[in-house]
């Protein structure tokens, strides 16, 4: 029997507020242990949490970019659960009135166009952390606790691994565009739990379902679909039932394991939260809200491939980070050769990022090299004053210096040489040091045509202008 997966993804994003989003605690990461913490995030009796009006226009945000509706009405539940990372015993969230609702994002996989729509965004509180790996005990870290989170909840329209790295990815590039998430897998700043089941394909009734934890980043979240989907299959196959369950990825051994009984919404006894008056929304700030968003990842995609004329492969990936797409507009301002630079900032240029483990810690400022240097380096090669292999070295010496690609060509002298003269001069002195290669090359031994070039060019210094140096010795080849 063939088996078809459905997929639905529960994403936490944190939000890029400067304090959290009942009290003003830093969010700030990296803080020692329970440093940002205080009465309120702590849980203590008697205090009242104090709502955060940016946390409500992120979100807001959010939900207008992947076209929700927006609730000009909604509330605040408690979901009560006992785990020693939550202080006061219930999480603020959202339940029956979210803030946002019947959104999509739209993805491309293999080719393909497809629609995946969005039940719900709503605003939560984050938990602490525990910390496990410290002997015979355990610690807790309250930093973390009530760090504003979006959760993002698809419909359980994904069918693959594939779709569902695809929705991932484009949901974080789009979070990013907007500025409300730094995207930042390795902290914890995107995450995403993962519902999966497998059916008969044909049928219309769901499978059992499994949710699967805390996966950080797209690779264990494809990979532990895939095991899953896998698992399922095979036990379904053998006459065997699955449980509902909630299982953790164990990356080091690539399998899926039991954590504990699914809970159902029952199990976290949901309602209003009496501290919390309900959340009213103008329509005023809404309209304000909707007029500032930014160019979102496909728009600006659309855009490179009509403005610039650079391939849809090339756009996709130029696009797919904010301050990738920022850095290679700045360097293509008002430019003639945007595809150049394109190779140059995916080729040279994210080489040297992934050998300095630079990902995710830039923005345009602090780039290896400004992009101002890089665009005036491919112009130097566009006017035929440095060769495409001096721009290599060239390429080096500006990120080894800091300095500008016209400077270093100055101090070093490494200007390519395009006067005719000169280069006829060159080459007059290479064909009388090399008569038989003359003769063998008039005789009809094209090969030979090659290693005249190469002598020319050790006779420069590498300096002559490769193209004047081949369209020059052709023209002297000729008998007569």
């Amino acid at each position: 029997m063939q088996y078809e997966p459905v997929i639905g993804l529960e994403v936490h994003a944190q939000l890029l507020t400067v304090s959290k989003i009942f009290c003003g605690c830093s969010t700030r990461f990296g803080e020692g242990p329970n440093q940002n913490t205080c009465p309120v995030c702590m849980g203590f009796p008697g205090v009242l949490p104090v709502l955060n009006k940016r946390v409500v226009e992120f979100a807001i945000r959010a939900g207008l970019a992947t076209h929700c509706e927006i609730a000009r009405y909604s509330r605040w539940a408690r979901k009560n659960y006992f785990y020693p990372d939550l202080p006061k015993g219930y999480q603020i969230s959202q339940y029956e009135l979210p803030l946002c609702k019947n959104g999509y994002v739209d993805i491309e996989s293999n080719g393909d166009k497809k629609r995946i729509g969005l039940t719900r965004i709503h605003m939560e509180e984050d938990a602490g952390k525990n910390i496990h790996d410290v002997g015979d005990f355990s610690l807790v870290d309250l930093n973390r606790t009530g760090v504003p989170l979006l959760e993002i909840v698809s419909e359980p329209d994904l069918r693959n691994s594939q779709e569902a790295g695809h929705y991932l990815r484009d949901l974080r590039a789009m979070l990013m565009y907007l500025e409300v998430c730094d995207g930042n897998m390795e902290e914890g700043s995107f995450r995403c739990d993962a519902n999966v089941s497998v059916r008969p394909q044909g049928a219309k009734e769901f499978g059992t379902k499994v949710e699967i934890k805390n996966l950080n980043s797209f690779k264990a979240v494809e990979k532990a679909l895939e095991y899953e989907i896998q698992r399922q299959v095979e036990a379904l196959s053998d006459g065997g039932r699955l449980a509902q369950e909630t299982r953790l990825w164990d990356a080091d051994r690539e399998v899926t394991r039991t954590m504990r009984a699914k809970e159902s919404a029952h199990d976290y006894r949901y309602f209003p939260d009496p501290d919390l008056l309900p959340l009213v929304v103008d329509e005023a700030w809404i309209k304000e809200i909707r007029a500032s968003l930014p160019e979102l990842p496909e728009e600006r995609k659309a855009r490179f491939v009509s403005h610039y004329k650079l391939p849809a492969y090339d756009a996709e990936v130029l696009t797919l980070r904010k301050d990738v797409a920022d850095y290679f507009e700045a360097a293509a301002k008002a430019h003639t050769s945007p595809k150049a630079i394109s190779n140059w900032l995916m080729g040279d240029l994210f080489r040297v990022i992934k050998e300095r483990n630079l990902d995710g810690e830039l923005t345009i400022r602090s780039w290896p090299i400004p992009p101002e240097h890089l665009s005036g380096m491919v112009r130097m090669i566009d006017e035929g004053k440095i060769s495409g292999k001096m721009a290599k070295g060239l390429f080096e010496e500006m990120l080894a210096t800091g300095k500008s690609p016209e400077e270093i060509v100055q101090e070093k002298g490494l200007a390519q040489v395009s006067d005719t003269g000169a280069i006829e001069s060159a080459v007059d002195e290479v064909l009388a040091a090399n008569g038989q290669q003359v003769t063998d090359y008039r005789g009809g031994k094209e090969k030979v045509f090659g290693f005249l070039v190469g002598q020319v060019m050790k006779l420069t210094q590498g300096k002559a202008n490769p193209q004047l140096v081949n369209e020059v010795l052709r023209r002297k080849l000729v008998p007569g």
